[in-house]
């Protein structure tokens, strides 16, 4: 689902389901993060760093470990820039040269209904209005996590640029169904604090893409040089 979303000069990989990706092995200090971790927090941990070493060997850049940094947020080889991405039956990884893109963020969420209460937390008043009003237009798509997975995204992508929190209320996100196949689109986030400088410009707004399928959304944002 993913690579649908992302520029030809990105590479995802992606795996599904229990296909033994959980089972990919894991450097020494890998290893040493996830020590503690329990056998399913371990698992996703492996099958996600598996995906993102495929998508290092298709770059033709030696498979290496990939350690969480702050809020833990991956540390990629140097030249690079990604994403990671899991979720029950999914994950995947996304990975750029750091010439073809300033920055980039994934997400996949399951396709169901968002709790009432986490949408209250995410949502701004201008975004429950836009997703009641797709709800109506589209009732086979559960907007309320689609803008949540976009949220996410958003965060991705903004992280590795200025290495400072985004509340979900940082951005205003409209999401714009395809007018031709309404399970995919686009969607703009606003930012609504003061964006990353790049290049001496500061951004005001993330770009991103959008799918579902009939048990997962998936969202992305790219972010390209000024």
């Amino acid at each position: 689902m993913i690579d649908e979303l992302l520029p030809d000069t990105v590479v995802a990989v992606e795996a599904y389901g229990d296909d033994g990706s959980g089972d990919a092995p894991l450097f020494p200090e890998e290893q040493a993060v996830m020590a503690r971790a329990v056998d399913k927090r371990r698992r996703e941990f492996a099958a996600v760093r598996g995906c993102a070493r495929r998508a290092m060997e298709k770059l033709g850049v030696p498979p290496q470990p990939v350690l969480p940094g702050e809020r833990g947020a991956p540390r990629w080889p140097e030249g690079l820039v990604g994403s990671m991405t899991h979720c029950d039956g999914y994950c995947a990884a996304a990975l750029v040269r750091v010439g073809d893109l300033a920055s980039l963020g994934i997400d996949a969420e399951p396709h169901a209904r968002l709790p009432g209460e986490v949408l209250d937390a995410v949502a701004l008043p201008a975004e429950r209005r836009r997703l009641a009003d797709l709800a109506e237009r589209h009732p086979g798509v559960h907007w309320d996590r689609l803008l949540f997975s976009a949220k996410e995204s958003v965060y991705k992508a903004w992280f590795p640029l200025t290495g400072q929190w985004l509340d979900f209320t940082g951005a205003d996100i409209e999401i714009l169904p395809d007018p031709d196949t309404p399970r995919t689109g686009r969607f703009r986030a606003e930012l609504l604090v003061p964006g990353p400088l790049l290049n001496g410009h500061r951004l005001t707004h993330f770009d991103g893409h959008w799918t579902t399928g009939p048990d997962l959304v998936a969202t992305s944002v790219t972010v390209p040089h000024p």
